[in-house]
């Protein structure tokens, strides 16, 4: 599922989809749900878009190809117009699969996973297929325990000793109703965390249908899975959890995206990169090996072919092309690169007030995520501090304390925010 507008990750989704953020410097978003499919041995991938696609297309179609031989396919569904429906536009998630069933071709007994463009995990989807089909469920939905003081952003679910699903409930927000799905017994004692905290099973967005069971509930009215469609099944069809206990990021705010990107630079990580077993793939890259001089780097991801020159970084992620200058400070900052590097001859000449890409000398960027193609000049000081939610100003924008540089903007040189 690709196809959401990702309100709240605005300005990063203004000029691309969500699923096409850039992510831990050299990757998108959906990389992620790709490679757990391709690392669990399913390779007949289908994905729906909407908003924003051009880029997110480009990424799938260069960076995935499969032989003629082994079957798999990657195919991307736009929204369009047909004899059926006037309205092209998606729905919600249900109604996207709903209009594209056509093209799915699947038999009755089939199963069909459906999974979130933008999420960060690594999970082995085949034990939750064998899971579905040791227990001959109908539908299972993919649940992660999340502590009650959270709970509330999700959809939530209370569920039996055998995992069938009780209750299910969307974004609960009631105190005594939260405190009824905590979860309890034999499956809170086998999570991870042994501490008195109390969780609770959120839905993950990952669902495993047969085929079809999927259609018939599609046939009904109904286009949100989460709000209409697991609420209409409950009770009517074999409906099981399947319980992961690893981490799980649902990248839906710039505050969670933040976060996510620079807890990468930790010295272990949440959530790995580096696991030769189950590979994140993406596009290869042809770059030259970055370049540092004279720096200070003080937990640091450096994507290929950046140039860093006399710099102090500290907790920084610094994306494909990125370009920090000399004696400039950084501290907190998710820089996102650029699409290529810029010659002399389509750069700004010395005469010009726009500085050139990346970040200039003798500046100090803190609690930053600077998008591509961003011109930050020389003696600049930008940090979100003082300003508040919702604050913008030419190409700048703070969003859940985190200072935006929208894609390619520019800021003058002695700019102080």
């Amino acid at each position: 599922m690709g196809g959401g507008r990702g309100r709240r990750l605005d300005p990063l989704t203004r000029c691309r989809c969500k699923p096409a953020v850039p992510l831990a410097g050299k990757y998108r978003l959906v990389d992620i749900p790709i490679s757990n499919c391709l690392n669990s041995g399913f390779n007949r991938i289908y994905i729906l878009t909407q908003f924003n696609t051009r880029s997110l297309h480009r990424h799938i179609e260069n960076s995935y190809r499969f032989d003629s031989f082994g079957g798999g396919k990657i195919e991307i569904f736009s929204a369009e117009q047909t004899q059926d429906s006037s309205d092209s536009w998606y729905e919600g998630t249900a109604d996207a699969v709903r209009k594209n069933m056509r093209y799915f071709h699947t038999s009755e007994d089939d199963l069909m996973i459906i999974l979130s463009g933008d999420q960060l995990y690594r999970m082995n989807i085949a034990d939750l297929v064998e899971q579905h089909r040791l227990h001959g469920s109908d539908v299972t939905i993919a649940a992660k325990a999340i502590p009650n003081e959270r709970i509330s952003s999700f959809g939530v679910m209370r569920v039996l000793p055998d995992l069938s699903i009780a209750e299910f409930f969307e974004k609960p927000d009631d105190p005594e109703l939260i405190e009824q799905l905590t979860l309890a017994g034999e499956w809170r004692s086998r999570l991870k965390d042994q501490s008195s905290k109390k969780y609770s099973l959120a839905s993950m967005g990952i669902y495993v249908f047969r085929a079809e069971i999927l259609k018939r509930a599609l046939a009904s009215c109904g286009s949100d899975f989460g709000k209409e469609i697991i609420p209409g099944l409950l009770g009517k069809v074999a409906m099981r959890a399947y319980i992961f206990d690893d981490y799980w990021e649902d990248i839906g705010t710039v505050r969670s995206f933040f976060d996510a990107n620079l807890g990468l630079t930790s010295p272990q990580p949440e959530f790995n990169f580096y696991d030769a077993l189950a590979p994140i793939h993406t596009h290869p890259s042809i770059l030259p090996a970055s370049k540092a001089n004279h720096c200070e780097l003080e937990e640091v991801l450096i994507s290929d072919g950046c140039l860093l020159e006399e710099v102090h970084l500290k907790r920084c992620v610094l994306g494909l092309c990125s370009v920090v200058r000399e004696g400039t400070r950084m501290e907190n900052v998710l820089m996102m690169g650029s699409r290529h590097y810029e010659s002399l001859e389509e750069g700004p000449t010395s005469e010009s007030e726009v500085p050139p890409i990346g970040v200039g000398c003798h500046s100090y960027v803190r609690d930053c995520i600077i998008d591509k193609g961003a011109r930050i000049g020389n003696h600049v000081h930008l940090s979100p501090e003082g300003k508040e939610d919702g604050f913008e100003y030419n190409g700048l924008y703070v969003r859940d304390g985190i200072l935006c540089i929208g894609r390619d903007a520019v800021v003058p040189d002695h700019t102080v925010l």
